[in-house]
């Protein structure tokens, strides 16, 4: 592991960000009614993974383009899981913006708003070979995943 900028990791934080800035204006309706119930414990890993990751994979350099050897499947893989990230926030936008259109599944991807990050940054930790990442995902998914099912089981029961 090598401290040092990564220019990789920026994007991914900015392909992160981007669309929840949008959607911190287009919140679904009655969103506020599901975050009340909001498991505590979840919530805490989730913060503390979101700042562990933003913080990982901006200071080491692992995680930059290097010369093309096999390993680097890692990071084409952890890009793709992205753009499908990206493709389902646009799914979202263009949808009458429920509940039920946030927790939709995406492709095979259950909760694709938080699984698909998740597993992005955890392939850009293997990709890296950055046990911190991988460890601080960890976190992260235990925490945001988590939260979501439980929003996802909450939208089914109402139906």
């Amino acid at each position: 592991m090598h401290f040092g900028f990564s220019y990789v990791g920026l994007i991914y934080l900015v392909m992160l960000m981007v669309p929840n800035i949008f959607w911190a204006k287009n919140k679904p309706k009655d969103y506020e009614k599901y975050v009340g119930n909001e498991n505590k414990i979840l919530g805490v890993l989730e913060r503390i993974g979101e700042v562990l990751v933003s913080t990982i994979v901006l200071i080491f350099s692992d995680f930059n383009l290097r010369e093309w050897t096999p390993w680097g499947i890692w990071l084409v893989i952890s890009f793709v899981l992205l753009i499908l990230y990206e493709i389902y926030w646009i799914r979202y936008f263009k949808s009458e913006k429920t509940m039920k259109d946030q927790y939709r599944s995406f492709l095979f991807f259950p909760v694709a708003g938080a699984s698909l990050p998740v597993l992005a940054f955890f392939l850009l930790g293997i990709y890296g070979r950055n046990i911190f990442l991988l460890v601080a995902v960890i976190i992260l998914g235990i925490g945001h995943i988590g939260i979501h099912l439980a929003h996802e089981r909450e939208v089914k029961e109402t139906k």
